[in-house]
């Protein structure tokens, strides 16, 4: 089951009550940028946006690295929201690889080996994967380049997390979703993506 849109936002709201900050306008950024690119795509686009406005829903249990990926992955679960949940999990490992996270592994043992046993089973979909790549190109202030978006990362965690092999990911991801749209997905947000990355 996927939520609507009100209830999806709703959530969000509810969210961003429990620890503010600007992490949900990156959400709703998200769930932008995967719906005009499921468009291009033919993809569902009422999926792509409920799970990029969802992805971070984890982040409503404060200021966390992983775990908010397994507190969303959690929640949504609870909620009976299963195809979303997932998104909570995937969009932090483009890799699949759990010492590939950016930022600290803060979970319990139990939680780490709930995610790791998700990335063993686990096939990614194009929503995975779509979710991934917005994920990654969107900052607060809107859509921009997946270098600025990388910095942007590195600049609050530190460089000791980051992986090659995840930020290659990213750009495989891109050429992923080109290919599929026939396209330079970058022309999707042209405008948006020179003011945000170049302000």
């Amino acid at each position: 089951m996927i939520p609507t849109r009100e209830e999806a936002n709703q959530l969000l709201l509810w969210a961003g009550e429990q620890n503010p900050g600007v992490w949900t306008n990156h959400c709703k950024v998200v769930a932008r940028a995967a719906e005009a690119i499921a468009v291009k795509c033919g993809l569902d686009t009422h999926r792509a946006y409920v799970s990029g406005l969802l992805h971070d829903i984890g982040r409503y249990a404060g200021v966390r690295g992983l775990y908010h990926s397994y507190a969303g992955y959690e929640l949504l679960k609870k909620k009976g929201y299963n195809e979303i949940a997932d998104v909570c999990i995937s969009h932090s490992f483009s890799t699949k690889n759990i010492n590939e996270f950016f930022g600290e592994n803060d979970c319990t043992p139990e939680e780490i080996e709930i995610i790791r046993q998700y990335l063993t089973e686990s096939t990614y979909t194009d929503y995975d994967k779509l979710i991934q790549l917005c994920d990654v190109m969107c900052v607060a202030e809107g859509v921009t380049l997946i270098e600025v978006r990388i910095m942007d990362v590195i600049r609050r965690y530190g460089l000791a997390n980051v992986s090659l092999n995840r930020i290659e990911a990213f750009f495989e991801r891109k050429k992923y979703f080109d290919n599929l749209c026939g396209m330079n997905i970058y022309d999707l947000f042209y405008d948006e993506i020179r003011d945000v990355s170049f302000r």
